[in-house]
């Protein structure tokens, strides 16, 4: 079997597209919206404040936890989420490397 088509770019490319893609569904950006905008970590509210049911919530939390975008603390039966500052940072400097690098040019 060939190559994976991951495997063709290089790394920094197929983290930024991973970010992009997690980053590609609106509940999840409503999700980071509202986790980044409150002063303690998030235990049981998303579901009423986001308004999806608490699986695909879940789904969602999963995800952004993969990429290390939050973080989750076991609190008794709840998990709580917040912000990873560090990681929020480093995907934050990469999309502005991505950005200022790239050149406009129309034909």
């Amino acid at each position: 079997m060939g190559l994976t088509k991951t495997q063709i770019f290089d790394t920094e490319q197929n983290k930024l597209a991973t970010v992009f893609k997690v980053l590609g569904h609106p509940g999840r950006i409503a999700i980071l919206q509202y986790i980044s905008t409150q002063h303690a970590c998030i235990c049981n509210d998303i579901v009423e404040e986001i308004g999806l049911a608490q699986p695909t919530i879940s789904q969602h939390l999963k995800q952004l936890k993969r990429i290390g975008l939050i973080e989750g603390e076991i609190e008794g039966k709840k998990v709580c989420y917040c912000i990873n500052l560090v990681k929020w940072k480093e995907i934050q400097e990469m999309f502005n490397s991505f950005f200022n690098e790239t050149k406009i040019n129309c034909c």
